[in-house]
């Protein structure tokens, strides 16, 4: 009976210091500064063609429609 009322106490001790620990303020507030996000981003394109010896041709043939 005595272990019982020990054990009882031992975990009602827990308990209540468990729930002591976990009673802590966490507050959110917006900043005074605005935020500020800097993007540097460079693309680039390089186009890579290669034409058949036939197409050049005609192309230099024509080249007042081109």
């Amino acid at each position: 009976m005595m272990m019982l009322k020990l054990r009882t106490r031992w975990a009602a001790t827990m308990l209540l210091s468990g729930a002591i620990a976990c009673s802590g303020c966490v507050s959110v507030s917006a900043p005074d500064k605005p935020i500020v996000i800097e993007l540097n981003i460079n693309i680039k394109q390089e186009v890579v063609y290669k034409l058949d010896k036939g197409v050049q041709d005609m192309i230099q043939e024509n080249s007042e429609i081109f």
